[in-house]
């Protein structure tokens, strides 16, 4: 009775043996991950180029300033005043002529015109002016005198996005208004500047009232509303979206170019990249508070994913062992080993490491027994700084799997130089779908609709950083960054 557990002792000695000088035997493969792409939001200050059509000013003052901007009815006024004249034996003044002053004050169309800093609104004034019963001498003189006037106007932004306006106004006689009878002139343009000064104050404070009317404001409402959004930046191999999430609103200021008021605003946005379908936009939140321009407008940063699919590997691993097991695997030790590679797994595993599964059967020469089953190597992709040459370390054999026939194919995978070989054929130089991908992302973001919004983007600069292993595929990051608008549709 004491004697039976000996045999059974030494049985299970001997297996844990075997499996100590095989190494790895049976060990299984490794866990297979699926962990997404996953990426940081970048900071982004896009130009928001808002512009809003001065016509559309001009055509309010029309309608709030009238055609006929006063009547003039002055009577009794001073035409000529009271003259001494030396006849040379006496001294003679001449009677103080009195007449009544009448007429009408009429403007023209009014026109809109600026550059830089200032909007320009001009229009003509007219005025039809009558002197009469002068002195019961006269009946009537009639006089015409043409001005234009100016309106020089500059805009500030409230806090709260409300348009405000300082206003200049002044006005130039084309032709003063006067009259001659009696070798005398009677000027007409004291009388007439009299009327025009109220005019010109309400003109002065109309018009900060009728920039509202110019709808700077909703449109930059509907900028900001719009640029909620998300944009395509690949479409396939793999799908690549861009998140535009506005946090704030810049003011830096505007111009008048081509009849256009021009401002010139910065939005900050977060862009997040993602890898796969296209995420749902964030709900548009209201209108923060104006922010003062702090950079230069336009900077866009997004996150590129150079992607390589675990499957289009395998096809080229198994390719490439094929050719090499045309030559016989030396393992020290053993006569000249042929081996048969049937299939190549790879995957992501845990610690950013990539996993290699080898099915295939080896047979040393002179034996008579292949051994069959599948070798599982794992390795780290690694790549220098901002470089797209691809390669591996610590790659070597961590386990097997259906293992048949004994441990050859496993001390065929441990010989020198084997794994190293194996690793150098999984060495990929992304150059070239780096470029491609880079030149897709360019005509991708170049013009870009996206509701109302249409975004205006030029990729400028790009830099890559450390190769990942994640459970979709193998990816290479690269950031990268532009110019970028947003222009609203009508």
């Amino acid at each position: 009775m004491l004697r039976r557990p000996f045999p059974l002792m030494l049985t299970l000695l001997a297996a844990a043996l075997l499996t100590g000088c095989g190494g790895f035997r049976d060990q299984g493969r490794p866990p297979r991950t699926d962990d997404a792409i996953t990426i940081k939001p970048q900071a982004s200050l896009v130009s928001v180029p808002v512009e809003a059509e001065l016509g559309d000013l001009a055509r309010a003052l029309e309608r709030r300033v009238p055609r006929q901007l006063w009547r003039i009815n002055e009577p009794q006024q001073t035409c000529v005043a009271s003259k001494a004249v030396d006849l040379g034996i006496a001294r003679l003044k001449t009677p103080t002529i009195k007449c009544d002053i009448v007429g009408e004050v009429t403007r023209g169309p009014i026109r809109v015109a600026g550059s830089g800093k200032e909007l320009r609104f001009s229009f003509p004034i007219t005025a039809v002016i009558r002197a009469e019963d002068i002195g019961g001498v006269l009946k009537r003189e009639t006089a015409t005198a043409k001005a234009m006037a100016h309106a020089i106007v500059r805009i500030r932004l409230e806090q709260d996005w409300t348009p405000r306006g300082t206003v200049k106004l002044s006005y130039d006689w084309l032709a003063e208004p006067s009259v001659e009878f009696l070798g005398q002139t009677i000027v007409l343009t004291e009388p007439a500047e009299r009327e025009l000064a109220p005019v010109i104050a309400r003109l002065e404070r109309d018009l900060p009232g009728e920039l509202g009317r110019i709808g700077i404001q909703s449109q930059v409402e509907q900028a900001w509303a719009s640029a909620f959004t998300s944009v395509v930046l690949n479409e396939r191999n793999p799908e690549v979206w861009m998140r535009i999430t506005p946090r704030q609103l810049q003011y830096g200021g505007y111009e008048v170019v081509n009849g256009r008021l021009r401002l010139r605003l910065g939005m900050r946005a977060l862009t997040e990249t993602f890898v796969g379908h296209r995420p749902r936009p964030r709900a548009p939140v209201a209108l923060p508070p104006m922010q003062p321009l702090d950079a230069q407008p336009g900077e866009l940063s997004f996150f590129l994913p150079v992607f390589a699919d675990y499957r289009a590997l395998e096809p080229v691993l198994i390719r490439a062992l094929r050719k090499r097991s045309r030559r016989p695997f030396v393992v020290p030790g053993l006569e000249p080993v042929d081996a048969k590679f049937k299939a190549a797994t790879l995957y992501g595993t845990t610690d950013g490491r990539i996993a290699v599964g080898l099915t295939f059967s080896a047979q040393e020469r002179g034996s008579r027994t292949p051994t069959s089953g599948t070798v599982w190597m794992t390795g780290k992709p690694v790549n220098a700084a901002d470089s797209r040459r691809v390669g591996f370390s610590d790659f070597g054999v961590t386990g097997t799997t259906d293992m048949t026939g004994g441990d050859l194919i496993l001390d065929m995978m441990n010989a020198p130089g084997v794994a190293a070989m194996i690793a150098e054929m999984l060495v990929q130089n992304f150059e070239r779908d780096y470029a491609e991908l880079l030149g897709k992302i360019d005509q991708a973001i170049e013009t870009k609709r996206a509701g109302d919004v249409i975004i205006h983007a030029q990729l400028k600069r790009a830099r890559t950083g450390q190769l990942q292993a994640a459970g979709a595929g193998l990816y290479l990051p690269v950031w990268a960054s532009g110019t970028a608008s947003v222009t609203i549709v009508p």
